[in-house]
């Protein structure tokens, strides 16, 4: 009987009141004895694949009535919470609150943000509607508190295995060479904003103090030769991979047997932000936020180039050295120059990873400016860490999304001057693959 009710093919043939009625037939049998006809199995299935809303928002709510106790109730509860139906996730979310289902708490927070940042007095956020209002409710139910920092302490003790799993899950990176940047301020942003002969717009990085905990830093980027020790150990294992890396993903560099950038001292290129990331989890840390590599690059004083204020044409390998060329005097003459570039020439147009000890950053750092351009964490549109969703995708379906752009810096081979400096902000597609472009990794501090 409740089967033939909800079958989806005569659902979709019905209209107007004869559906409405057919949709209370079925509320009514859920509500009643026929739900003993069901399995909770059978009731899953419903809650989050059947073709008609309605359906699933009433098998939503009967595993909440009935079969709370079970885990897979209380799992497709969770999983209906991102139904893109809205009233289907609502249900989810109101039973979820009202049951207290643990399995919940982390869909919740994914939608409205942790309880302890929200119930702060005078949070400020942008006003929403009822699907924010019902997450808000329902973990304030499940934690059943409304006094902030009560909440941190008790999300804490909720995730406390997830933490312990994680940690205990996570490699121990090598920090022989890394550099320490200490916990602190530093002045960020653009101190050059004249357009100048080359066009340069800088307006995007405004002049500001930024202040940021300790962290590690790669005294240089990362060379072929420790990428080439990631490939031996990953194989063609995924342990490392970005949840929305392209199927048959290859970490193998496009240049891997190009002889000016195969050099095994040389910074590894012609590698993706996925490739990047990858590497990052496997050497116990990950991209650098912009933030992270600018203070990094130029210490705490506001400095236009990680050595000072004025350029040097012997402190980094910048489009004057790789085409040794000794000025170039504007953005024609630059774009003349590089459309003669071919597959061969320039012939060295990369120096070392470790080379222009005389143009390291405060903290010693190398080559933060020029050489490569170096990836970082951080999207260039929103200025948050990157969550690309493009699985499943063509480059061509999103290379115009916000989403898919992250955030280059340092400048490259093929540089000039103005945009090596370490407040100049480059954007790359997360799937391009250059070899204009590295990157080196950053690593949690011990807490003090």
């Amino acid at each position: 009987m409740l089967h033939e009710l909800v079958d989806g093919a005569l659902l979709r043939s019905l209209g107007g009141q004869e559906y409405r009625d057919r949709i209370a037939k079925i509320e009514k049998a859920l509500t009643g004895a026929a739900t003993s006809e069901l399995s909770v199995q059978e009731l899953r299935e419903w809650a989050v694949g059947h073709a008609d809303w309605n359906v699933r928002r009433l098998a939503v709510q009967t595993l909440a009535d009935r079969f709370i106790e079970h885990a897979e109730a209380r799992e497709a509860i969770s999983e209906a919470i991102h139904d893109d139906v809205d009233w289907v996730a609502f249900t989810a979310i109101k039973v979820a609150g009202q049951h207290r289902i643990a399995e919940a708490v982390p869909h919740m927070i994914r939608i409205s943000g942790w309880p302890s940042n929200f119930t702060k007095p005078a949070y400020a956020r942008k006003p929403v509607g009822c699907g924010a209002a019902f997450t808000k409710n329902g973990l304030l139910n499940f934690f059943q508190s409304t006094d902030f920092q009560e909440l941190r302490t008790l999300e804490n003790e909720h995730f406390a295995d997830l933490h312990a799993k994680v940690a205990a899950e996570a490699r121990e990176p090598d920090l022989s060479d890394a550099v320490l940047i200490p916990a602190g301020p530093f002045i960020a942003g653009a101190r050059v904003l004249e357009i100048g002969p080359f066009q340069m717009d800088n307006t995007d990085n405004p002049l500001r103090a930024e202040e940021l905990p300790a962290y590690y830093i790669d005294r240089t980027a990362v060379t072929n030769r420790r990428y080439s020790a990631f490939l031996a150990d990953v194989g063609e294992s995924r342990e490392f991979s970005h949840p929305d890396e392209p199927e048959g993903k290859d970490y193998t560099p496009a240049h891997w047997h190009d002889l000016r950038f195969n050099h095994p001292d040389h910074p590894v290129v012609g590698v993706d932000w996925y490739d990047a990331y990858a590497f990052a989890r496997w050497a116990g840390g990950r991209l650098p936020s912009e933030n992270q590599w600018e203070k990094a690059a130029r210490g705490t004083d506001g400095r236009v180039y990680p050595w000072g204020d004025t350029w040097s044409n012997e402190k980094a390998q910048s489009v004057f050295a790789a085409y040794r060329k000794d000025d170039i005097k504007d953005l024609a003459e630059l774009e003349e120059l590089l459309v003669s570039t071919t597959v061969s020439w320039p012939e060295d147009p990369v120096a070392p990873a470790d080379s222009y000890p005389q143009g390291a950053s405060p903290y010693g750092l190398l080559n933060m400016a020029g050489n490569v351009w170096e990836m970082t964490r951080t999207n260039f549109f929103t200025r948050e860490d990157m969550a690309p969703f493009f699985r499943g995708r063509s480059n061509q379906e999103f290379m115009n999304r916000p989403e898919a752009f992250h955030v280059l810096r340092g400048g490259t081979w093929t540089s000039p001057p103005v945009c090596l400096s370490t407040f100049y902000r480059g954007k790359d597609l997360l799937t391009d693959r250059h070899n204009e472009v590295g990157f080196r990794c950053v690593y949690d501090a011990p807490a003090t």
